[in-house]
């Protein structure tokens, strides 16, 4: 057994906190997470800049609304369709609030039903504002948002339901490096190659996120028939799957540096790695303690956070070569 210190668990949301409908349906998006799709969005504002784009404010916020939006309403839609197959009900060893989804749902703070009006809502209400700022900007942005919506979507609602075939932490991936890329093409008006390269080994650490996060919840998934990787791998060999996605992420972080792709300035980034690597330690020691994993999922919050925001600062602001700054 783990001889690392045990922490309380944060009370959960329960119908007597909310005195108002709004502040419920807030409370069911996980506001508190939604902070990394911001960090996405100003490495895709850092590499138009760099590139010589005068960023346009009103564009800019709208772009990150949109996708704090788009966000919030898979959160809620995840939070339902986990109900719907009883993974989150069966949930005994969640560590909220990273895993087991919101509890709003299984704590009856909302309905079902109300829950996945609200998800829906958020999805569909990025429509006209997205319609909007594609034809300010330019028309490759409706291929984007489409693919954003898609993978909010098919994460976790039947019939792609892509957590539960394995591919959740592709669809991450994918997703935030939508979220760089997106923001970078409100600005530019055209594709890039910069922001890929940019954004990739922050995509891959939200996908670790993600990945670490299915450990406490891997009983309750496989019972509810939620094939997702850890589930389909087993907690021994999954175990290394963290590792590898975080070292493949600084692994292409440096290599793009040492290629002058990205300003040297942008290796800083990989000085959270002093956060990741102690997160994989942990998750081999202990990959089969939910309780002792609740720091190494504290470490890969924060890893991705800080690496997105030193990132976008070393872009935006670091010196760099004449092919970095087209």
């Amino acid at each position: 057994m783990s001889d690392a210190p045990s922490l309380p668990q944060p009370a959960e949301p329960r119908p007597q906190d909310f005195a108002s409908s709004p502040a419920r349906y807030f409370a069911a998006t996980r506001p508190a997470f939604l902070t990394i799709t911001l960090v996405g969005c100003l490495i895709g504002l850092a590499t138009a800049h760099r590139a010589g784009t005068a960023l346009d404010p009103l564009t800019a916020t709208l772009t990150v609304l949109l996708a704090v939006l788009v966000h919030a309403g898979a959160n809620v839609v995840n939070d339902v369709c986990d109900a719907d197959n009883g993974s989150d009900a069966a949930n005994r060893s969640r560590l909220y609030p990273f895993t087991g989804g919101s509890r709003m749902i299984q704590n009856v703070v909302l309905a079902r039903r109300e829950a996945a009006r609200l998800g829906y809502a958020l999805l569909l209400a990025v429509v006209p504002a997205g319609l909007w700022l594609a034809w300010q900007t330019g028309i490759g942005l409706l291929a984007i948002g489409a693919a954003g919506l898609l993978v909010a979507w098919a994460y976790s609602a039947p019939p792609l339901r892509l957590m539960s075939r394995g591919l959740g932490e592709s669809a991450i991936v994918a997703g935030w490096l939508l979220v760089v890329v997106g923001a970078d093409y409100v600005q530019r008006g055209h594709f890039a190659l910069l922001p890929v390269i940019a954004g990739l080994s922050f995509a891959m650490l939200v996908g670790a996120l993600l990945y670490i996060n299915q450990f406490p919840d891997h009983s309750a998934d496989a019972a509810a028939g939620k094939r997702t990787l850890v589930v389909r791998l087993g907690i021994e060999n999954a175990r290394w799957g963290y590792l590898l996605l975080v070292l493949a992420a600084y692994g292409w972080l440096v290599l793009q540096v040492g290629r002058g792709a990205l300003p040297q300035a942008a290796a800083a980034a990989a000085f959270t790695i002093v956060l990741s690597l102690p997160a994989g330690r942990a998750l081999l020691a202990h990959a089969d303690e939910p309780a002792a994993l609740r720091p190494a999922i504290r470490q890969t919050v924060l890893a991705a956070h800080v690496h997105g925001l030193v990132l976008a600062a070393a872009i935006a602001f670091g010196r760099a070569g004449e092919w970095f700054a087209r």
